[in-house]
Order: structure tokens, then sequence, then C-alpha cells
């Protein structure tokens, strides 16, 4: 049996890859993501979005786990307290209320990315309705305007495990995949991801030049209303 992932793999790898010198497949394994995502944030393409979190604080694991690691790049760190779940046999997919925003982002970006996936699987991936990726597809959201394809992974919406399963499945279905058994559009991964870090990186640099250029304005202005006030006086 698959062992659970960490209660938050983003983070937990974030924090192994900058701590530890276990290799990416050690990392990516345990935290059940794609290489190419551990890769990212060890050059620095996706880190800054995450903050670091100490399994061995949280007691996911030992450093005893983490150094046999360390000293055999072929061993699986086995988890030494699996974070407490709630376990749902019934019913939709239970997504925080926080997160339930962003579940027409992750939607639109799978109905981008990965259109041969039926909307069923969406549905029990992302724990939505029919109607919903209906109106996302057609464009009849009553906030169409508003949403952005965005990964559901890096959402939190599902683990990168659990939409690895679907795209394979719904590949081999629709005949994607080729007779070696390897998804043909595999070989471009790597420069698709990187290309959208950078994008996502470069406009919260953006962002971020904004907001301080608005700031450092304001702030003049106030001085200088200050100090025609004060000249006023």
């Amino acid at each position: 049996m698959t062992q659970p992932a960490p209660l938050m793999p983003h983070a937990t790898a974030s924090w192994l890859v900058d701590y530890t010198a276990l290799t990416f497949e050690q990392v990516a394994e345990f935290c059940g993501l794609h290489i190419l995502e551990v890769q990212a944030m060890a050059d620095d393409l996706a880190s800054s979005k995450y903050t670091g979190r100490d399994p061995v604080r949280s007691g996911e694991l030992t450093m005893g786990e983490i150094e046999k690691g360390q000293l055999d790049s072929t061993y699986s760190l086995k988890m030494h307290k699996a974070p407490v779940t709630v376990s749902r046999t019934k019913g939709p997919r239970y997504t925080p209320v926080s997160k339930r925003q962003d579940k027409p982002d992750g939607i639109a970006w799978i109905l981008r990315s990965h259109p041969e996936i039926s909307d069923a699987q969406i549905g029990k991936l992302i724990g939505t309705t029919r109607n919903t990726i209906a109106a996302i597809r057609d464009r009849s959201h009553w906030n169409i305007s508003n949403i952005q394809a965005k990964d559901p992974v890096t959402l939190g919406l599902c683990s990168q495990r659990e939409l690895d399963a679907i795209v394979a499945r719904a590949a081999k279905k629709a005949g994607l995949v080729d007779e070696a058994g390897d998804d043909e559009r595999l070989g471009s991964d790597r420069e698709a991801l990187i290309v959208e870090l950078r994008a996502e990186r470069d406009a919260a640099t953006k962002v971020a030049s904004e907001v301080a250029q608005e700031a450092e304005a304001q702030a003049w202005l106030e001085a200088k209303r200050a100090a025609e006030a004060a000249g006023e006086g």
C-alpha cells in the first residue's frame, strides 16, 4: 500500500530541498510530487512560492530516516507518523472552504491542458459538478471573466499523484499513449513546466514591483502634503 503524502507536500519538499542532501527522486517520492516540480524548486523557479515546512518537527519524518536517505540515494523514505486526515466514503470530494473559490481556476486548467479527461473524472478529482464544468467549458459561467487557468496541484485541490493517475488513464483511453506505454507529450513536460513557472515568477515580481512603486508614490504624495500643510501653518 502506498504511504500517504505529507500534509503540506510542496512546503515539505521545499524544506527537504533546502536543508537536506536527499535526491530529487527521494523528495518527489516521499512528497507525492512530480520530479520536475522538485527540480524547479531546486532551480529557484518555484520555491519562493512556498514556505518550507519541517517534516521532522511535524513528526512525519525523523532525522535518522533522513540520514538513511542521504547515505543511500536508492532508499525510499518511510513516513514516521502519517498526517491526520478525515475519512470520507460517500459524497463528493471535500474541499476546504478556503480553497473552494479556486475550483473554477483548477477546472479551467484541466480543460485547457488535458481535454482528454472526462467531466466525470474532473468532478471526482476536483469535487465539482458537471454543470459547473460545462459552464466553464462553454464560457457561460457567472464569473468567467475572473477565472484564470491554474494547476490544481499548485492550488492544493488535489495531489500530483491523483492528477497523474487520471491523466494516464484518460490518455490511454484516448489513444495518446504509444505502444511502449509512454505519453507522447512527456518529452515537452519539463520545458512547459519551466516556462510556466518562470512566467508565474515574472508575473509575481511585476506585481510586487508595481505595489512597491505605488506605495513609494503614495508616501511621496503624503510627505508633500505634510510639507505644504506645515508651510501654510
